[in-house]
């Protein structure tokens, strides 16, 4: 069944790369390519089968939205964090799944992870307030995943949860005038004081250690992958899909192109050009390999029953963000050698180079703060797995 997804979202592929443009202009994906998305299934891939989804490998999802992406990034985008909201949803409280899904499967989920917010114990729950930035897709979401810092009465941190809050709690505001994935609507929420039920929340130190209550209801070896692996491959593979999308329409470029500062032969039969693709493309290469066979390996490893090894979710981690340098200097490479065209609005090159840009400034892109706790703990220093 999963392969009829795959088909449907590589049947739209043309649909999504002519409505680029009409993306940008609206700032949001159009609502009929979330449309066609959702009756591919898309978006029920990690979605647990009691709710009518595929409990999919993640590598599926990871190809679907690496395909999504090569034809229009800010499309890739949305689908990528959207679509993997069901994952965490998976492991919420019953009573929370049953809200989100209880009465309608399609049923999607915008988020804004940084703790931004402030929330207060209270009889039940807890209150929460805040701002937070970056909500890709939100649009076209009637329910939002926020980070916040829980707060006790003397006013110290005692916690750091994901809340779960409905539409009609919080407040869109239009903020998404960007130059790089300026289709993904990523506008602002806005809490203000509004009550989250105890079983609406999910603390990031429980999901550190791959645990969740939902886990009770939704026994997949797939909910049991580490929150960091699985979220921060969705920020990584549009970008390899924005790349690969970039060498496609190069190389169409170059076989067409005639040089006439070198009487006008064929781009294509310059030798620094090959040079060039081949390098890129090995780049492109190397960073879908890596992220796709990290996440299988943790995949055997709960397969096996066994605890996935501290060693391989930095592992991840560190192939992750060297995964989106990869695919972001293979962008740079073929944008810089593609001569002027690629400049002209409604060339996939252009826009590919500054949605990828956009992407690489996110938080899960930070190279070094990966990378310094990979080298911290093959020296032998204690490492935090919470947030790995």
């Amino acid at each position: 069944m999963t392969q009829a997804v795959l088909d449907g979202v590589r049947d739209l592929l043309p649909t999504f790369r002519e409505r680029a443009d009409e993306a940008e202009r609206l700032r949001v994906v159009p609502e009929a390519s979330i449309k066609e998305l959702q009756d591919t299934g898309f978006f029920r891939l990690l979605q647990p089968k009691r709710f009518d989804g595929f409990e999919a490998d993640p590598v599926t999802f990871y190809t679907a939205v690496r395909d999504i992406a090569s034809a229009c990034g800010s499309t890739g985008w949305v689908s990528s964090v959207v679509g993997v909201h069901p994952w965490q949803v998976a492991l919420f409280a019953d009573e929370a799944q049953q809200a989100v899904w209880g009465e309608d499967t399609n049923t999607r989920l915008s988020s804004s992870y940084a703790p931004t917010g402030k929330a207060t114990v209270t009889d039940g729950g807890y209150t929460l307030s805040g701002k937070w930035s970056f909500s890709s897709g939100c649009d076209h979401c009637s329910w939002v995943l926020l980070g916040g810092l829980v707060f006790n009465e003397e006013g110290n941190v005692i916690d750091f949860k994901t809340f779960m809050v409905p539409r009609e709690k919080y407040t869109i505001v239009d903020v998404w005038h960007m130059v790089g994935l300026s289709g993904t609507g990523s506008n602002d929420i806005v809490v203000e004081d509004q009550f989250i039920p105890e079983a609406f929340t999910l603390s990031m130190g429980e999901t550190g250690q791959c645990k969740g209550p939902g886990q009770e209801q939704n026994t997949s070896d797939l909910y049991k992958l580490p929150f960091h692996s699985i979220f921060t491959g969705t920020i990584t593979t549009p970008i390899i899909g924005m790349a690969m999308g970039a060498y496609k329409e190069h190389v169409e470029m170059q076989q067409a192109r005639s040089r006439a500062a070198y009487l006008g032969e064929k781009a294509s039969k310059d030798p620094f050009a090959m040079v060039r693709i081949a390098r890129a493309s090995s780049e492109i290469d190397a960073a879908w390999a890596l992220l796709t066979n990290n996440i299988r390996e943790e995949m055997a490893h709960v397969e096996r029953g066994e605890k996935i090894p501290l060693g391989l979710r930095l592992k991840v981690r560190r192939d992750q963000v060297i995964g989106s340098e990869r695919a972001l200097e293979a962008i740079d490479t073929l944008f810089e050698a593609s001569g002027g065209r690629a400049l002209a609005q409604g060339t996939y090159l252009q826009r590919a180079w500054r949605d990828a840009h956009a992407g690489r400034v996110h938080a899960a892109n930070d190279p070094e703060r990966a990378l310094q706790m990979y080298g911290a703990h093959e020296f032998g220093h204690k490492v935090d797995p919470g947030m790995y």
